[in-house]
């Protein structure tokens, strides 16, 4: 096991891999931009180090600073969290370039899983089924427009880089179709770099089920069970999370898993990671994406399976071996996961920043608040909105419900407008409670 992690991220994960550290006696390094001086993984950490402003581009992107800060701590890896620079192919390459271990998938991975065209055929090739759809990127409105009427109007245009609900646009017919590649290409050169972008049929009333997968470098392979990831705002992002994936067969449950872990074998993958899906009204299921990641969901199948996925990835990128089989995997009780944003839903989920006055945070059996804010804390204007993570777990999707409602009302946070209302007109909703949950989930019942 490694003696020294460095913790290449912010907020609440960066709190969550330092307390994994610690509880394996690794000692964990901070890194920091001048306006994260004062958050609580800095405080947490056994050292820390200021890797620029407050920019991301200066401080939490800035790889050569994050580099260097763990050269002088001497420490031996860099753990990425998710976001920033989690699934930069070069990143990866450059930490082991310097004698460092990036504790996440080889980079060559990252770059075939981070070019979702790539992806798609690789899954292919896996005999994972795929969204009907373009073969490789489309660069102009002919080929666009042949490509989606051989599917079948509508269609998304999504960013070949595209992660986090970016880079995508809905076209209905070919008259949208001019406006809405110029926009997709606009956005995905703009948030990553690469303007290109694929063609993919829109299924309608899909859910959106992820499997969470884990592999070492000695060839095992497990799944953790399915999570179901289909309420989400008008931007494609998640809002609530919950494992196991409910209302799916057992059948169409195996049939995932198995697929997930089929795509992870092919492709060589090491570390955590996560295969998404989608399924439709037949249910038939398609390849979505991989996230050669940690997921911000991943605490819900932490509740159901008792294994710490962080303290795996450890492990792993130290090269010791899964301590978990496939027949070890046991799914007990149920588990959900509200977000907690500083987002205003009335005024299309725009963060917001500002102090946080006084905080409340719920308690009892079955409770995990994952947070990295309190009383006095200034939430800053240039990062993501995250603010905290409520995850219950209980015997039954009834009584998490029951569990999470009681926890929404207990919850109290004041200086910043949040989506707490939100969740808590999500768990009131008759249609939530019956499980009757898609994509559209927020639109059709919440708008």
């Amino acid at each position: 096991m490694f003696r020294k992690v460095l913790v290449a991220n912010r907020g609440e994960i960066a709190v969550r891999i330092i307390r994994a550290c610690r509880e394996l006696r690794v000692r964990s390094v901070a890194v920091y931009s001048t306006a994260d001086r004062d958050s609580l993984h800095v405080q947490l950490a056994d050292e820390a180090v200021c890797i620029g402003p407050a920019s991301s581009r200066d401080s939490y992107l800035n790889a050569p600073n994050i580099i260097a800060a763990a050269h002088i701590t001497g420490a031996e890896a860099i753990h990425p969290g998710y976001g920033y620079l989690s699934e930069q192919s070069a990143f990866a390459e450059a930490c082991e370039s310097c004698n460092l271990t990036f504790i996440g998938p080889p980079a060559p991975v990252i770059e075939h899983m981070g070019d979702k065209a790539r992806a798609r055929e690789i899954a292919r090739n896996a005999k994972v089924p795929i969204i009907p759809g373009s073969d490789g990127p489309v660069s102009n409105e002919s080929d666009a427009i042949r490509i989606a009427e051989r599917v079948g109007f509508p269609v998304y245009i999504k960013a070949v880089a595209g992660g986090g609900g970016t880079g995508i646009r809905r076209v209905d017919d070919p008259d949208d179709m001019s406006r809405g590649l110029q926009m997709a290409m606009s956005e995905a050169d703009a948030a990553f770099g690469k303007p290109e972008v694929y063609i993919e049929k829109l299924l309608q009333e899909p859910r959106h089920i992820e499997a969470q997968v884990l592999a070492d470098a000695h060839g095992h392979v497990v799944h953790l069970g399915l999570r179901e990831c289909s309420v989400q705002n008008i931007r494609h992002k998640k809002l609530v999370e919950e494992a196991p994936a409910s209302e799916i067969s057992a059948a169409l449950r195996t049939r995932i898993a198995e697929a997930a872990v089929r795509l992870a074998r092919a492709e060589g993958y090491r570390n955590a990671g996560t295969v998404e899906f989608l399924v439709d009204r037949k249910g038939e299921f398609y390849f979505l994406e991989m996230n050669t990641r940690l997921q911000v969901e991943h605490p819900v199948t932490e509740c159901v399976t008792g294994f710490d996925i962080v303290q795996e990835q450890l492990r792993i990128a130290a090269g010791e071996p899964l301590s978990i089989g496939q027949k070890s995997v046991r799914m007990s009780g149920h588990s959900i996961e509200c977000r907690i944003t500083a987002e205003d839903p009335d005024q299309g989920y725009a963060p917001q920043a500002g102090k946080i006055e006084s905080v409340r945070w719920p308690g009892g059996p079955g409770v995990r608040v994952e947070t990295h804010i309190y009383p006095g804390y200034e939430v800053p204007p240039y990062y993501d909105p995250m603010l905290a993570k409520l995850i219950v777990w209980a015997p039954t999707r009834a009584e998490a419900i029951a569990r999470m409602v009681r926890c929404l009302h207990e919850t109290e946070i004041a200086g910043v407008p949040t989506n707490l209302d939100m969740h808590r007109r999500i768990m009131a909703s008759p249609f939530y409670k019956r499980g009757e949950i898609t994509t559209d989930f927020v639109v059709r019942h919440l708008a």
